[in-house]
């Protein structure tokens, strides 16, 4: 067989791959329709389980029988009827991601956030501009859409603006909004939402076990900048070289239409009243927690763990995002009155709504599977099983990783992943030792990574017709394929991270977070 043939071979059956997973995507209903389905499965299958007494014996000392508990008998539905409002309304995502999203809303409605990412990315020196492209890119993930829908596009404006090839400026700026999307310097609006799913799913070994937004702060800020220059290594080495000198005549539009707007007098003026107003935050509130005297210390203890502070930082992330917004909207002459800042607020709200309906049903699903105890007879038998294999050490986060990997390929939300999984793995693999913030962090690495690689990604599409203005024969095979580079890098780099960081160091993911679980 002659090389030629065998590329060709391989190219053949890496499209089928492709193909295939998106055939078992499109045959996935919608995630909101995925959890009433699994909210009646539950429901039925309690039933059966019940009838034929599926059970597991409680591994820790003076530990009961655990026995499977019927939904589908009268009890089962009294409950379900009393429950299905507080089973929403509690669920500890739906409230944190609001609050923490009404603060983004003003600093996005202000302009701020888009300023901020165009003079990051536009003030770049020509030599840096990739590793400026890829680091704006992962920040700006704490604004949700905001990097998809602009950094994306002004990426391979600026590139073209350089000579160099847009497609590569794209994919910089892809790699970074969406293989990084964990990884971020501050805490943002995805902490809080996580980190609910796993205190829900913790509960079912650990009643009182509490996971924060600040669960993965320390390996996420660090994974920043080992996404940055990974990111970096990928354009520069690979994808660019490979795409080679850009012809405009492949553009579907007129490219000497194509403006940059670098930013505006004022515009400047706003950013640096809102980063002042930011640092007057910061200031004040390292007061309130870095003196032994602070107040947001834990009154008990008087040690920050387990203080108002962390318990609250949703709180500070309102905070910290709508009064820098407000005077960089103040100063740009956006935001003139109180009005303008409840709408702006409203408008963040107003794009929660789907957001809003997938929780309802998410919410009954961890719920129902809670109530059943199949969360924790699922979670013993799973880690006797790799307690009967070997499997206790920590390569057996290799395999968790993966499956997070592949799992995403089908399934692109990240909360709908998560809601789904972590009543499984969590106690799992709390059963085996480990503590629930590091499950966390390995499932973001997963969950992240695949990204770019899945048209089941909301915003696929949108990149998908990026792309095609500057090369317009290209299509969903093409855009895998170049991105494809940046999926493999980042698994292998940021997985080695996770293990050198946690293993190896023996870091903390976060603050004051625990590597193993100890009952």
């Amino acid at each position: 067989m002659t090389q030629a043939s065998s590329a060709t071979e391989k190219r053949g059956a890496f499209t089928r791959f492709l193909d295939t997973v998106e055939w078992l995507g499109n045959l996935l209903p919608h995630p909101i329709t995925l959890f009433a389905l699994f909210a009646i499965a539950v429901v039925v299958l309690s039933g059966v389980a019940s009838y034929f007494g599926l059970s597991a014996q409680d591994p820790r000392p003076g530990g009961e029988l655990i026995e499977v508990v019927s939904l589908f008998n009268a009890e089962g539905l009294q409950r379900i009827v009393t429950g299905l409002v507080t089973n929403f309304t509690g669920f500890t995502p739906l409230g944190t991601v609001l609050v923490a999203l009404l603060g983004v809303g003003i600093a996005e409605r202000s302009g701020m956030l888009s300023a901020a990412m165009r003079g990051l990315v536009m003030n770049a020196h020509p030599r840096v501009v990739t590793v400026a492209v890829v680091f704006a890119g992962v920040i700006s993930n704490t604004a949700a859409e905001l990097g998809y829908v602009v950094l994306v596009p002004l990426a391979a404006m600026i590139f073209h603006s350089l000579g160099r090839h847009p497609l590569a400026g794209l994919a910089a700026a892809f790699s970074g909004v969406s293989a990084g999307y964990s990884a971020n310097l501050l805490i943002g609006t995805v902490d809080p939402l996580l980190a609910g799913i796993t205190t829900k799913a913790a509960n079912l070994i650990d009643p009182e076990y509490y996971v924060g937004p600040e669960a993965n702060w320390y390996f996420m800020m660090i994974s920043t900048f080992l996404i940055a220059i990974m990111g970096t290594f990928v354009t520069e080495k690979i994808v660019e070289p490979k795409l080679g000198k850009y012809d405009p005549k492949e553009a579907s539009i007129n490219l000497n239409e194509q403006k940059i707007e670098s930013l505006s007098a004022i515009e400047k003026k706003g950013l640096i009243g809102a980063g002042l107003s930011f640092l007057v935050l910061g200031a004040l509130l390292a007061l309130t927690i870095v003196p032994e005297w602070g107040i947001l210390r834990n009154p008990e203890t008087g040690e920050v763990a387990g203080s108002p502070f962390l318990k609250g930082i949703v709180a500070f992330i309102f905070i910290t995002f709508a009064i820098p917004g407000y005077v960089y909207g103040r100063i740009t002459k956006v935001m003139r009155t109180d009005r303008d800042v409840i709408d702006a607020m409203s408008e963040s709200m107003s794009t929660m709504g789907m957001y809003i309906v997938l929780v309802f049903f998410a919410a009954q699903f961890v719920a129902f599977f809670g109530w059943t105890n199949f969360g924790s007879i699922l979670a013993i038998k799973g880690a006797t099983f790799l307690q009967e294999a070997g499997l206790t050490g920590p390569a057996v986060f290799i395999l968790f990783i993966l499956m997070c990997a592949f799992v995403n390929l089908m399934l692109g939300s990240a909360s709908a992943q998560w809601a789904i999984t972590a009543p499984i793995f969590v106690p799992m693999l709390m059963l085996i030792g480990y503590a629930p913030e590091v499950i966390q962090a390995a499932y973001r690495i997963g969950d992240s990574v695949t990204n770019i690689i899945t048209p089941m990604m909301s915003y696929f599409g949108l990149i998908l017709a990026v792309a095609v203005r500057y090369k317009k024969d290209t299509g969903i095979g093409t855009m895998i394929a170049m991105m494809l580079p940046y999926t493999i890098m980042f698994l292998i780099g940021w997985s080695a991270l996770f293990f050198l960081w946690v293993f190896g160091l023996d870091m903390p993911v976060g603050i004051n977070t625990p590597t193993y679980y100890n009952p």
